[in-house]
């Protein structure tokens, strides 16, 4: 759009602002000089899922000028409605996109898993720029479909790992890159929360009203329609298959993310998992007690294979003979295993890293700082939408990174066989029953 006298609207920069060579940038706030953002540099932003997470995000953009809120379940978006009357209300994403398109720059994607392809790549494709929730989608094929998308439109995107942008993820990057623990050559990541409803099987076959503030069938949305039922929400979504990606999915892009980013791990070649209480089959709708997943990952660049061994639930791994005897293993974190030494870290973003023992931690010599620091995870994206920049957990690093997880709930599937993944061609090579994973089908009525 040009308005009149040949200037080129706020809007139209704000949509080629994620092409790296766009010509126009709109004056960051610190030139101005001003402690607050000027109404002319704010964003039009849409928050679609408003309840639990998406209430978090719609803080994490208060900042800007929201326009809409978008939830189909009207109990839950109350608080968020309440708060931001200014805000046109929708119960229906695809209703708000076509009244309000022309009158928004970006939005915010907090909906359960199941959504988040459908909804992102409707944004993508009309110019939108997207944060979304992690994990980035519920389907491999869906995570690159959006990858795709948003490259091809030239959107700025980000995934909500929010540790992805904490000053410790850099400094662990910088020990790893500087040798503190020499070459790494196994990591274990783990996370205690079990997302298991096996027990609750049997009661799915109770009958049970839609409340009349949910609309039932837009929640559904993609997924294989089934009646109702108050153990799948709120919240509880995560453990069931259909929507949700169990612990693996919901930690992974936290947990794994700093070796992914210090290590490049990139695609694992061989993935195989070993689960507890659990049968692919009678359980399927559900997730194990415990699960181990082990990823092989080849050599790459100067560093060698890497063996990446995930726990969760209630399987923990291997306490390391150098901790001390006061200290614990992270219950959610990772322990990472070098030649000369290991680290331990935290759940977001390697908070808490320290070489183990004490003695080495104390002994080692820190690199000064070599990664710029962000303020802020949702600071970062809406920087970036403003600068023609690229935030730091963008589709394009945040998707890969979401695979593994999805590799691993495939692996479940097909416990105790080793799957050989082809990355490049989305396929495994040695299992045709394990690539029926790969690009689950849509309810009718529903397409990406």
């Amino acid at each position: 759009m040009i308005e009149r006298g040949g200037k080129t609207s706020r809007r139209q920069l704000l949509r080629s602002a994620a092409g790296a060579a766009t010509a126009f940038t709109i004056v960051p706030r610190h030139v101005l000089g001003q402690g607050t953002t000027p109404p002319s540099e704010k964003l039009n932003v849409a928050c679609i899922g408003v309840g639990g997470r998406g209430g978090a995000n719609v803080n994490g953009v208060k900042g800007e000028n929201i326009v809409a809120l978008c939830d189909v379940d009207l109990r839950r978006a109350g608080k968020a409605f309440a708060g931001l009357p200014q805000a046109k209300q929708y119960r229906d994403y695809r209703k708000m996109f076509d009244e309000l398109d022309n009158k928004i720059d970006a939005v915010t994607v907090s909906t359960p898993d199941h959504t988040h392809a459908v909804i992102a790549l409707e944004a993508i494709r009309r110019g939108k720029h997207v944060y979304c929730e992690k994990p980035l989608a519920h389907s491999i094929y869906e995570v690159r479909r959006l990858v795709q998308a948003a490259r091809e439109h030239k959107v700025v995107t980000q995934l909500g790992n929010q540790g992805h942008s904490f000053n410790d993820i850099r400094m662990f990057c910088e020990w790893i890159w500087d040798g503190a623990i020499g070459s790494v050559t196994e990591v274990h990541a783990t996370c205690g929360t079990v997302h298991c409803r096996v027990k609750d099987l049997p009661r799915l076959q109770e009958k049970h009203e839609v409340p009349p503030e949910m609309d039932w069938d837009l929640w559904l949305g993609p997924a294989r329609w089934r009646p109702y039922h108050p153990l799948y929400l709120p919240g509880t979504w995560r453990s069931w298959m259909p929507f949700g990606c169990g612990t693996i999915g919901d930690w992974t892009c936290h947990v794994v993310d700093p070796v992914f980013w210090a290590l490049d791990l990139g695609a694992p070649k061989t993935i195989r998992a070993e689960v507890t209480d659990y049968d692919p089959k009678a359980h399927a709708d559900t997730f194990p007690m415990g699960t181990i997943v082990t990823y092989e990952f080849p050599a790459q660049g100067r560093r060698g294979p890497v063996k990446l061994v995930w726990f969760d639930g209630v399987q923990t791994p291997p306490r390391p003979p150098e901790l001390e005897e006061k200290r614990t293993i992270p219950k959610t974190g990772a322990i990472v295993i070098g030649d000369k030494g290991k680290i331990t870290y935290g759940s977001h973003g390697a908070n808490s890293a320290r070489i183990i023992p004490e003695t080495k931690m104390q002994a080692y010599r820190r690199p000064a700082p070599t990664l710029p620091r962000v303020k802020g995870h949702h600071e970062d994206w809406l920087q970036a939408v403003r600068t023609g920049g690229q935030a730091g957990s963008h589709f394009g690093y945040g998707g890969p990174l979401t695979e593994l997880a999805l590799l691993g709930i495939i692996a479940t599937k097909r416990a105790g066989q080793k799957l050989e993944w082809d990355a490049e061609n989305m396929r495994f090579t040695n299992c045709s029953e394990a690539n029926e994973y790969i690009r689950p089908r849509f309810r009718e009525g529903w397409t990406l």
